[in-house]
């Protein structure tokens, strides 16, 4: 591909299904939209890693959810790193991308740049959303960070609330193709059992720590050979065959799972969007009172508003807000 020019199966979510195992995936690669992502704000290493990871994991999950709307990943710690927070918006039709965006917030004197990149999240919680619109109550879900990655606490997070054995391959790197600016490229594999009928005993097995893991669920169903098949199959993916460009999607799925029957089905483009807007802040900031309304103007006459997750700034004048501010 000449420079600048997009490669095939960049930025794409590919949904796969392994019929010998019983198993459905989806294989994600996201570049332009992961550059985008980061290149909003100017991450020290750590916070860029796990942006990046929590960003894959949403695209991963959130295409295999039957989603109308948003799924959204926040990550919460109590360490140097403190917020962590993605969203994926189903395509609004058939044929459009589906969009992403992904922020962070961390305390940058509190950062240790040898530490490992979890490491400095420090106890927290992961909470996932699933948002189908303004007619229906969002589904919403928490799960300690443990495990040692992101990957790992979302894996648990599967086997203990939805009782589906779960395993996630993904990787990012700051790359540079001859001619090219460095540019960051991302990619990963998801896999699942689909579920079974059995439903899992209220007395089910759980970890040290009383957690089901992917392992304790193929368990109970009978099918733990098949999940240590394929999993053992998808632990020897190398990083270069993640976030490709020369490895196209469909042909990595074949090297790793081509005795498991893989099909895949046609994938989901995806891009960088936010759905930030002025009249979405002006409906926010309608909820305050006049006083505090008063104390967010500038010098300048203005209410400033910036998003996090894409850095449009607005600028607004506080009388818009009067009537809605009059409490």
């Amino acid at each position: 591909m000449s420079a600048g020019q997009p490669n095939p199966g960049d930025d794409s979510i590919l949904p796969f299904q392994l019929d010998r195992a019983g198993m459905r995936g989806r294989v994600v690669r996201l570049d332009r939209t992961l550059d985008a992502i980061l290149s909003q704000h100017d991450y020290p290493a750590p916070v860029a890693a796990l942006v990046s990871e929590a960003a894959l994991l949403t695209a991963l999950i959130g295409q295999a959810v039957k989603l109308r709307w948003r799924f959204s990943l926040q990550v919460r710690g109590e360490g140097a790193i403190r917020l962590i927070a993605t969203d994926y918006f189903a395509p609004e039709a058939e044929g459009e991308p589906a969009l992403m965006r992904a922020w962070a917030g961390f305390d940058a004197e509190a950062l240790a740049a040898d530490a490992p990149a979890f490491a400095q999240l420090g106890a927290g919680v992961m909470g996932v959303t699933i948002d189908q619109g303004p007619d229906m109550a969002p589904y919403q879900g928490l799960t300690p960070i443990a495990g040692g990655s992101l990957s790992a606490s979302m894996e648990t997070y599967f086997a203990q609330s939805e009782q589906i054995a779960t395993r996630f391959a993904v990787t990012a790197a700051l790359a540079e193709a001859p001619g090219e600016a460095p540019a960051w490229r991302g990619g990963g594999v998801m896999i699942q059992q689909m579920p079974g009928e059995g439903g899992i005993a209220p007395d089910a097995p759980g970890g040290e720590d009383g957690l089901m893991s992917a392992e304790d669920v193929a368990g109970l169903e009978g099918r733990e050979e098949d999940w240590s098949r394929v999993a053992i199959l998808l632990s020897t993916v190398e990083t270069h065959e993640l976030i490709g460009p020369l490895v196209p999607a469909e042909n990595l799925l074949v090297r790793l799972f081509h005795e498991e029957g893989p099909r895949v089905w046609p994938p989901q483009a995806v891009r960088f969007g936010c759905t930030c807007s002025a009249d979405k802040v002006e409906g926010a900031l309608a909820g305050f009172s006049a006083e505090e309304i008063a104390e967010m103007t500038t010098p300048e006459g203005h209410v400033a508003a910036d998003c996090q997750f894409c850095g449009a700034r607005y600028r607004l004048d506080p009388a818009a807000f009067a009537a809605g501010a009059g409490r």
